[in-house]
């Protein structure tokens, strides 16, 4: 289950005590945890979690007391510029000298398991205050970054454009808890706890999934604990409901809670909480008053905190045997795409009708939360930068984005109208990772037998005989849709191969039995259980075990788009005769009429040239291995994928009028990005793929880079051109994988315009994978 870890900061009570009316900054670190669903109890098979010992280093007398954050324009919370609070003053760490190793200390310092990079220049805008150390250097093995070398605590002769940034990573210390041993008045300490949850109190809320309503409840020295209602807002609960998944909030029946509380004595959490509400995670929010400073340890006239969530449309709470089947984008202005997970993607806006990017400058966690929202998730755990999801196409809508929070779409958001797209590529197409309620989806299947955890047969827990069983999936029909939904569902990204024999990784006998038969997925489902399949009328004529269906995943994917810009600047017809299109006709370019004409007469085709561009994140290579690849006598080279593309020419009605023809492709780098290298090439038998920032171009001139209209009557036409139309190959996006164009044909001239790539128009149904949008599933 996808939930989050909440680690805040702990000081001793006697200081909070000296503090009544101090705000404290609460710092929240992310992990994986299980807890709000600790009361469902876990699958067989599932290893109760284990509560990790940590203990904190002990620092010489002699080395002065200092406490750490990262801070600033930040779009993650692991990350941000280097403050250090010393005497009661915040203040930051010039860059001179500043290495890896140090960032290693630091990051350790603040609970993380390890430092990922720096960065210097104030990359993460400009401080305040004193510059506490310059020259800093450390080996990378002290407890605290007091302990490194430096010119001395204040002894600078740098700038705030000076001020170093440090990226932790994301992982925790298990069991870290920072007791702060600052005995002075400081305005901002840390309060740590161990974990967060929305326990649900009500019998008609405990079964459902996922939980939306219940007590707001912190775990501090193992125990649980609910935060008194004093002092809270409905801002809180926005944040609250935010960091686990849900856009909204409601409102909730007081009373009922009020005579639960009455019956069962609370156990308080020592302090309140105060947040504004468009804080995307609650590192940003800011504790209250301590009930043991206001001398008071209980709640007085108030109640445990209840909080009542709103999921978003696909997320809705229902019964177990009826989620809502696929995932639907609740707003027509804002979409994800490339994403590998539910709740991330590069950010596309509708704007005049066409589908654009938002540029990266000054994208932060505020507005990646507004995009969150308005499709349906929680606060955004991470605002991506640098085309990370692979780069978009068409335009780039918006620049220097800037919300405040609270808008219901960022198109509201203020950005830069005058140079909306000056100066940005789609290198900078920005992105977002949203927070997404805990379904439970990933601990009903499992991957078995693999060597690393990204690969195995595919096992899925059912209920047989009122009991929990795991077994395998028939692999009849299995294929690279059904693979996508499986690696979805554990969070590991894209597939990279559907496997129909796993003899080769064996599982466990006792989970060899087909319990999965008949699946055809859509490849947008959340869960392998949405997907079309048998029911209980299992047939699998092969069986389970050596025969079961397998997977393999990747964290990343190839994305192919074809340049419509070149289709139509290079489209025209020949007369070409008979006698000259025999290689073409052996190899069934021609239309079926073909067979009857004498060898001096013509065919007339529609000629064109295909640019296909892999804008993903790795390489796109064909499935079939070499010894499998044929020969093409036409182009003098192997090919290595059979069906390859669709060429095909259509009524307005979307019926054919010329037969086209299934085009087989040998893929190598025609051409590449600048600082970009060729990987692949078709000649000598040569390895066979398109690199990522490279195209393949199938020039105009090739035999059978064409459409056969010979027998095609004057009209108004769409002209169709589909990528990777079997899904033999994974990708980050199908939907743009079509090009189509308006065409006007008056017998002896032809004029191709509007051409265009699928799904970058709004309002256009895609018919060439209806199963992308309305989750029928297409006969493949």
């Amino acid at each position: 289950m996808d939930m989050s870890h909440c680690y805040w900061t702990h000081t001793t009570m006697s200081i909070l005590w000296s503090l009544p009316s101090r705000l404290v900054v609460l710092s929240c670190i992310w992990s994986l945890c299980l807890a709000q669903f600790e009361y469902l109890g876990y699958p067989p098979g599932y290893p109760e979690p284990v509560e990790d010992q940590y203990t904190a280093p002990q620092i010489p007398a002699d080395v002065p007391r200092i406490q750490l954050r990262l801070a600033g324009e930040k779009r993650k919370h692991n990350e941000g510029r280097l403050e250090v609070l010393y005497e009661g003053e915040w203040g930051t760490v010039c860059d001179d000298d500043f290495n890896i190793h140090a960032a290693q200390v630091v990051c350790r310092e603040l609970g993380y398991s390890e430092a990922v990079s720096w960065a210097p220049s104030a990359k993460y805008g400009k401080g305040d205050g004193r510059i506490w150390f310059d020259n800093v250097h450390c080996t990378g093995k002290e407890k605290t970054l007091a302990q490194c070398e430096s010119n001395g605590i204040g002894v600078s002769d740098c700038k705030h454009s000076e001020d170093v940034g440090v990226v932790c990573s994301d992982k925790r210390i298990p069991g870290f808890r920072f007791l702060s041993p600052l005995n002075n008045n400081v305005d901002s300490l840390n309060i740590q706890v161990e974990d967060v949850r929305i326990r649900p109190i009500l019998a008609s809320y405990r079964k459902r999934i996922p939980v939306t309503e219940g007590y707001v409840e912190v775990k501090d020295g193992g125990k649980w604990k609910q935060i008194c209602d004093e002092e809270w807002s409905p801002m809180n609960t926005r944040v609250i409901c935010g960091m686990f998944g849900f856009p909204g909030e409601k409102r909730y029946n007081a009373r009922v809670y009020k005579m639960f509380a009455r019956r069962r004595t609370p156990s308080y959490w020592d302090y309140l909480v105060n947040c504004t509400g468009n804080e995307a995670h609650l590192s940003s929010c800011k504790l209250g008053h301590s009930l043991m400073a206001k001398g008071n340890s209980s709640c007085g006239q108030g109640i445990p905190v209840v909080v009542s969530c709103v999921a978003g449309r696909a997320f809705a709470p229902t019964p177990m045997a009826g989620y809502r089947k696929a995932f639907r984008q609740e707003q027509p202005l804002v979409r994800l795409r490339g994403g590998g997970v539910v709740g991330e993607g590069r950010v596309e806006v509708l704007k005049n009708g066409e589908w654009g990017t938002i540029c990266d400058d000054h994208w932060n966690l505020v507005s990646a939360t507004v995009v969150c929202r308005e499709l349906g998730f929680g606060t955004a755990k991470e605002a991506l930068s640098g085309g990370q999801l692979g780069q978009g196409m068409g335009p780039v809508h918006m620049n220097e984005v800037q919300c405040s929070g609270f808008e219901k779409s960022v198109t509201e958001c203020q950005f830069n109208m005058d140079k909306d797209s000056e100066g940005c590529s789609h290198e900078e197409d920005a992105g977002v990772r949203c927070n997404v309620p805990a379904m439970g989806f990933q601990q009903r299947l499992r991957l078995s037998g693999g060597r690393n955890p990204f690969e195995g047969r595919v096992e899925v827990l059912v209920e047989r005989n009122g009991s929990l069983v795991w077994g395998t999936v028939c692999s009849e029909g299995w294929g690279t849709m059904e693979a996508m939904v499986v690696c979805r569902q554990l969070g590991l990204g894209f597939a990279s191969n559907a496997f129909q024999e796993t003899w080769y990784w064996p599982g466990a006998v006792s989970a060899d039995a087909v319990v999965m038969s008949g699946v055809r997925c859509a490849g947008t489902e959340m869960s392998l259980s949405h997907c079309l399949h048998h029911g209980d009328h299992l047939s699998c004529p092969k069986g389970g075990a050596r025969h079961a269906a397998g997977v393999s995943c990747s964290e990343t994917a190839p994305d192919l788009v074809l340049n419509p810009q070149v289709v139509e600047q290079t489209t025209y017809i020949e007369d070409r005769p008979m006698f000259m299109l025999q290689c073409a006709y052996e190899e069934n370019c021609l239309a079926s009429t073909s067979s009857s004409t004498p060898a001096n007469s013509y065919r007339r085709l529609l000629r064109f040239s295909s640019q296909i561009h892999n804008n993903g994140q790795s390489d796109f290579r064909p499935k079939a291995s070499r010894d499998s690849w044929v020969w093409h006598d036409c182009h003098r080279h192997y090919h290595s994928m059979e069906i390859f593309t669709h060429y095909d020419l259509l009524s307005l009605n979307g019926s054919k009028v010329a037969e086209g023809h299934k085009a087989s492709f040998c893929l190598e780098d025609s051409e590449c990005d600048e600082g970009i290298e060729k990987k692949y090439e078709c000649a000598n038998f040569g390895e066979q793929g398109i690199t990522v920032g490279c195209w393949d171009t199938y020039r105009h001139d090739i035999d059978c880079q064409w459409v056969d209209i010979t027998d095609v009557k004057p009209g108004d036409y769409t002209f169709q051109i589909v990528i990777n139309p079997n899904y033999e190959v994974a990708e980050s996006d199908y939907t743009n994988n079509v090009v189509k164009c308006k065409s006007r044909y008056d017998g002896h001239r032809i004029w191709m315009y509007n051409c265009h790539i699928g799904g970058s128009i709004g309002g256009e149904t895609e018919e060439t994978f209806p199963g992308l949008l309305n989750n029928q599933v297409t006969h493949r």
